[in-house]
């Protein structure tokens, strides 16, 4: 009988769920990396929340005995050393949907109280003073509520708050005009929602294009007395920003559920009159922990059965044949999504996978599966091989797959085509070598480029003077030029230029690169 450790505190049907699948059960709770390292190889499961943390030590030894599968009863996977656990064959699994509904009913509540002032008024009030005429608070009908992502969070958010006859705008470059009307909401972009609303709350996981998304700058566009929200990620909110703007009225008041460091004891928030915080109490209520305590168990009995994989983070639907034949493909299709996903501004209509020579051959599903995950990963949340189908279609976001008999200029390849309501952008792969990825076209421009850790896109005007003025800007601020890639449409006409840095490209250097003359677009890559 397989046997799986519990060890975190969850809902006592987790331990129910496993025992009617046939699963065995041991709990230990409060276990250091070191203990869990001592005993992960007498298990075939770990299962775990947000406290233990399941180190590199702790899942190499657990490889060493019979440890297949961890499952996390939540979303985030930080405790979690999932490169380890990739490179020991074990799966990885999380539970991205069972905290939604309280999540978005904690960040109504806490737009209730902003609202109201709940808060202050309750501490006033036991303090034994009475002060009626001092929280004057506004009502929530007829307001208009912005809502910075609208996922799956998000678009129950949109849901209650259109139950309170509230006006719900909305920004999610991935949120498409019919799924926009579906949920009721107008979709709009950042800068509008910003002027408009009069309450905002963000949904958005924290990455590249989203930390930080709430600055200075923003801030000073929106509407004077705005109220903000933020029950998604702390990093969204620039901490230090959001304090002056609510020293200076500009915003009349914030709650915040989670902070840029965790647990958050000492800061520099704290003692703000307008402000209400709470411990990243997102996730907890009885019924969402009973919702992932018996999703997670139910997902690695499954597995530890059957093989089924659901909501795997890091294991692919292949055969261990499909698995070894794919890899390198798998990598290069997983790069090029990412490339186009990094690169998309507004709203995603369809994309388009076509295999040519050699590849095309091959079972393609999971390699477009691949290249979905890469393109929705820069701006979604837990996306894997496993849900990345499933959430293009809740966006409306039509995905087709085309194999072609003709021979291609190389021995393989693939070529990804991305359909926003903006644009059609389209990027072309090989592998060299049999298992070396390579992008050989951007756009219809030919180029041969290997994609790194730190890269820099750029799309400019086809006139002298840009290579140098770039090269003197990055090299002033310390950045080292690796490779340069360069490449164009005609004479004069349109170029593009795929710099590999030796390190990120800050924010404040980046709006440098983008005043140079004959600049039409700059975005860094991370691959």
């Amino acid at each position: 009988m397989p046997k799986v450790l519990i060890a975190d505190k969850l809902s006592p049907l987790a331990a129910e769920t496993f025992a009617e699948r046939g699963i065995e059960t041991e709990t230990r709770l409060g276990l250091t990396p070191e203990e869990v390292a001592g005993v992960a190889a007498e298990f075939d499961g770990i299962a775990v929340r947000s406290a233990t943390k399941l180190s590199q030590a702790a899942l190499s030894a657990g490889a060493q005995g019979q440890l297949k599968v961890v499952g996390r009863a939540g979303i985030g996977v930080d405790n979690i050393d999932v490169e380890a656990a990739t490179a020991h064959g074990i799966v990885v699994m999380n539970t991205p949907y069972g905290n939604a509904v309280t999540t978005a009913e904690h960040a109504v509540a806490m737009m209730f109280a902003l609202a109201r002032e709940l808060p202050a008024a309750d501490r006033s009030t036991q303090a034994g003073k009475w002060e009626k005429s001092g929280f004057m608070g506004v009502e929530l009908t007829a307001k208009v509520l912005g809502i910075i992502g609208c996922g799956n969070i998000g678009s129950i958010v949109a849901d209650r708050a259109q139950g309170l006859k509230m006006r719900v705008i909305a920004y999610d470059p991935f949120l498409s005009p019919d799924r926009a009307k579906d949920l009721g909401v107008q979709k709009v972009e950042l800068d509008a929602l910003l002027e408009r609303a009069d309450f905002i709350t963000l949904h958005v996981p924290l990455t590249d294009q989203t930390a930080g998304i709430l600055d200075a700058a923003a801030l000073a566009r929106c509407k004077a007395g705005v109220r903000i929200i933020n029950c998604a990620r702390g990093g969204l909110i620039v901490e230090a920003d959001l304090k002056a703007a609510l020293e200076s009225g500009q915003v009349a008041g914030a709650a915040l559920d989670v902070f840029e460091e965790e647990p958050a004891r000492d800061n520099p928030l704290f003692g703000i009159p307008n402000l209400i915080c709470t411990p990243h109490l997102g996730a907890a209520t009885t019924e969402a922990q009973e919702k992932v305590a018996v999703q997670i168990a139910e997902q690695m009995s499954d597995y530890l059965s059957s093989g089924a994989i659901t909501n795997a983070i890091n294991m692919p639907s292949l055969s261990a044949e499909d698995a070894k034949r794919l890899g390198p493909y798998m990598k290069l299709v997983e790069q090029l999504g990412s490339f186009a996903g990094q690169l998309t501004q507004s709203g995603l209509k369809a994309v388009v996978v076509e295999y040519e020579g050699a590849v095309a051959k091959l079972n393609c599903g999971p390699l477009t599966q691949a290249a979905l995950t890469g393109l929705l990963r820069p701006m979604l949340d837990s996306v894997n091989m496993v849900n990345a189908p499933v959430l293009a279609r809740q966006r409306d976001i039509s995905v087709s797959e085309i194999k072609h008999d003709r021979d291609s200029a190389y021995q393989t390849l693939v070529r990804l085509t991305v359909k926003t309501e903006r644009q059609s952008r389209s990027l072309a792969g090989t592998l060299f070598g049999d298992d070396k990825p390579r992008v050989v076209e951007i756009k219809g421009i030919q180029m041969e480029a290997q994609l790194s850790p730190h890269m820099l896109y750029l799309t400019n005007e086809d006139k002298p003077g840009l290579i140098g003025a770039l090269g003197n800007l990055l090299g002033d601020a310390g950045i080292n030029i690796a490779t340069f890639h360069l490449g164009r449409n005609e004479r004069g006409g349109d170029a593009i230029a795929l710099i590999e840095v030796d390190e990120p490209i800050s924010r404040g250097l980046l709006g440098k690169v983008r005043k140079l003359p004959h600049v039409i677009q700059a975005t860094p890559l991370s691959f």
